[in-house]
């Protein structure tokens, strides 16, 4: 039962942490997961999962502050300036909620921002999937992220001038467009109804974040789900995952492009429920 007095991690109340970030808890399974949206997105887009992982799960979704309908008001630059902002949201929802040996689902950067809080909380955490996740976006030496200073810095230039134009250009490079213009379409949505400022500090946050020194310290088991032609994490950069994880595995997709939940999602339960069974 939650205590609703209760003052944790900075929020004033377990109310105010799950209003904060317009938590849902929908199933009516013994087991619980957690599912995690990555950036230009938000909660509604696993919706092509959920109905088949209600009858074994509760199933925990919550929107980051400045995405969805989290509370835009919570938002603060120097709080959400690094991923510990983010991880941290992500812990205040576990408090909130009381949750312990749960599963987590993370898409893109918040495989990462599972990571933190897992590393914070380990024995909250049963098993992670990581789905295109990267510790690190841009090349280093001996080092495939898949993007140079350059590509970032005309990303967010582009977010800057023009947001509609950035939207409507980002959906079919990241979404598998050979699946239909439905999918491209409701991407395009979800990034053009994020707060354009908030939407590129989190680009900036995301794209030139470093986690690889974090991986070794991870033993949660983990899977990493790569898509095919993934325009933004390269095979490279899921394979150091893999060898830098210590308790981590692969698996590829059929699927192509950054969002194989939305695109592929029949491929991505499959992969989900036979590592967490």
């Amino acid at each position: 039962m939650i205590d609703i007095n209760v003052f944790r991690n900075g929020a004033d109340s377990v109310k105010d942490v799950l209003r904060r970030n317009h938590v849902q808890v929908i199933g009516q399974g013994e087991k619980t997961i957690v599912l995690a949206h990555g950036f230009g997105s938000n909660q509604k887009m696993w919706q092509y999962i959920t109905p088949a992982l209600e009858h074994a799960y509760r199933i925990v979704l919550f929107d980051y502050v400045g995405s969805g309908n989290a509370d835009i008001d919570a938002y603060d630059s120097d709080r959400y300036g690094t991923l510990h902002g983010y991880a941290q949201d992500l812990l205040d929802v576990i408090d909130a909620l009381e949750l312990t040996q749960f599963d987590f689902v993370g898409h893109s950067i918040s495989g990462m921002i599972g990571l933190l809080a897992a590393l914070e909380k380990p024995e909250c955490f049963h098993k992670i999937v990581m789905i295109g996740a990267s510790s690190r976006y841009l090349n280093d030496d001996g080092y495939v992220g898949g993007f140079e200073e350059s590509d970032i810095a005309e990303l967010l230039e582009m977010m800057e001038m023009n947001f509609t134009g950035w939207a409507s250009y980002m959906a079919p490079l990241v979404m598998d467009a050979s699946q239909g213009a439905e999918p491209v379409q409701a991407l395009e949505h979800s990034f053009a109804s994020t707060n354009p400022r908030i939407a590129r500090e989190f680009a900036e946050v995301t794209f030139f974040s470093d986690n690889r020194s974090h991986l070794p310290h991870m033993n949660v088991p983990t899977l990493l789900i790569q898509c095919a032609e993934d325009s933004i994490v390269p095979l490279q950069a899921a394979q150091y995952l893999q060898a830098h994880l210590p308790n981590a595995e692969m698996e590829m997709m059929h699927a192509k492009g950054h969002y194989p939940h939305i695109s592929k999602p029949a491929e991505t339960l499959k992969l989900i429920q036979a590592f967490l069974a």
